[in-house]
């Protein structure tokens, strides 16, 4: 990897960790976290880790669906964002084994609304 990559890289990771900070302060706020779990610049795909209160927390979902709304239309490099909770184990070290689906969410070639939106 070059250093051009290799500064590229940590540009995405600190955008990306900035952009949690700022749209989500209420994960900490509950006692909860998110972290960067895996990160790939060229691929521009992300798998945010949500951990503490968030394990288990009934809105989890909806944070998530948010999460990989805001951050795709937000931070241009980005292209695909996956969450993991901590209640599900991580298939191949970077993409997660569930996928929640949310009323609404588009699945493929379905059409339909955009389904409710998170409560922040």
């Amino acid at each position: 990897m070059s250093t051009e990559t290799q500064r590229s890289d940590d540009e995405l990771r600190e955008e990306v960790t900035n952009f949690l900070r700022r749209n989500f302060p209420q994960i900490q706020m509950h006692g909860g976290s998110a972290a960067i779990q895996y990160l790939d610049a060229e691929e521009g795909e992300v798998t945010v880790a949500l951990g503490g209160a968030c394990s288990g927390c009934g809105i989890s979902p909806m944070t998530i669906q948010a999460i990989k709304s805001r951050m795709v239309s937000e931070i241009p490099e980005i292209t695909t964002v996956n969450a993991e909770t901590g209640m599900g184990g991580m298939d191949d070290g970077h993409s997660t084994s569930t996928s929640p689906s949310f009323p609404g969410e588009m699945t493929g070639d379905e059409e339909g609304d955009e389904g409710p939106q998170a409560p922040f």
